[in-house]
């Protein structure tokens, strides 16, 4: 075992591990940052994004021996207490919030997309979002959701933590 130590949501984190171990693991079992999602391990269907110096990193199989000072942000660490993210906001109000299942991910890449370009064109904005498997939406109310965040985001004028 080895001492990592890592920023989360602000908060500066050592943890033992093995250099090998996965991000997720130690988020979910070492932090209680249950946000991530484990959907697939081999990086298909980005349920377990986070964002990792500013980039967006699938958690499932993101080695510790990387993340070593690294800035991470996870879901729990964007919205202010109770009051959810402008992001957060925007996709519960356009009804793409169902089973909950890969919507952390999905918030996380709009989130590392609208922190890099607050002004995306479409294809820029929904591009990120083919990474992501959702079984429940349909992805149109998730696009509509995206939408609503830059508009959302832009009266909020939100700065990113990490």
């Amino acid at each position: 075992m080895e001492k990592f130590t890592f920023t989360v949501n602000g908060k500066r984190r050592t943890v033992e591990a093995e250099p090998n171990d996965k991000l997720l693991d130690i988020l979910r079992e070492n932090l209680n940052l249950t946000g991530a999602k484990r959907g697939c391990d081999n990086l298909s269907c980005a349920a377990c994004t986070v964002v990792v110096n500013g980039k967006t990193e699938k958690s499932c199989m993101l080695q510790m021996k990387k993340v070593q000072g690294a800035e991470i942000v996870t879901v729990e660490g964007i919205a202010n207490g109770m009051d959810l993210h402008p992001i957060q906001r925007a996709l519960v109000d356009a009804g793409a919030v169902q089973c909950g299942y890969c919507i952390p991910g999905i918030v996380m890449e709009l989130y590392a997309t609208l922190q890099a370009n607050p002004n995306p064109t479409d294809d820029e904005l929904f591009s990120p979002l083919n990474e992501h498997l959702c079984r429940c939406t349909g992805y149109e109310a998730i696009k509509d959701g995206a939408k609503l965040a830059v508009e959302y985001m832009k009266k909020a004028k939100t700065k990113v933590i990490a």
